[in-house]
């Protein structure tokens, strides 16, 4: 379903993402991020709505729609490595930075921080070319 898309994102010259693709490439991360722990909790659903919603200019329906199509697309990604690089040399750093926050919203959508979503921040992180402090102060802006 997500074939050419994907195509696109792993081949060996990147590519910029025409704004429909990158959305659903950016979604399909928040998805990858929510399901690490094992349990997609209905808060962090909620999370990725609220976060293609505020992103996209979207209504509650719509961006419930593009989770949904994100969701499909993540099931299809290559490993997370080949494709967080990928979204990387896609997608513009002002959304990638935009991208770790929502991240961080996500993970902190239970109020705790488990081991495999820390350790899968920090490896996005660094694949998505954020800086650590980049990313500790998206961190802050959705904690405080």
């Amino acid at each position: 379903m997500f074939g050419d898309l994907l195509k696109r994102l792993t081949a060996h010259e990147p590519v910029t993402l025409p704004d429909a693709d990158a959305r659903l490439a950016l979604g399909a991360l928040l998805v990858r991020i929510a399901r690490t722990d094992g349990d997609y909790a209905k808060v962090e659903i909620e999370r990725i709505d609220r976060a293609l919603m505020l992103r996209y200019d979207l209504t509650s329906s719509e961006a419930a729609s593009l989770r949904a199509e994100c969701e499909a697309l993540e099931d299809e990604a290559p490993d997370t490595v080949r494709f967080t690089r990928a979204i990387k040399d896609a997608v513009e750093h002002a959304d990638r930075l935009a991208l770790v926050e929502a991240m961080w919203s996500i993970v902190m959508a239970d109020g705790k921080r488990d081991d495999e979503e820390d350790s899968l921040m920090r490896m996005v992180v660094s694949l998505l070319g954020v800086t650590d402090q980049e990313s500790h102060t998206a961190r802050l802006r959705v904690t405080e």
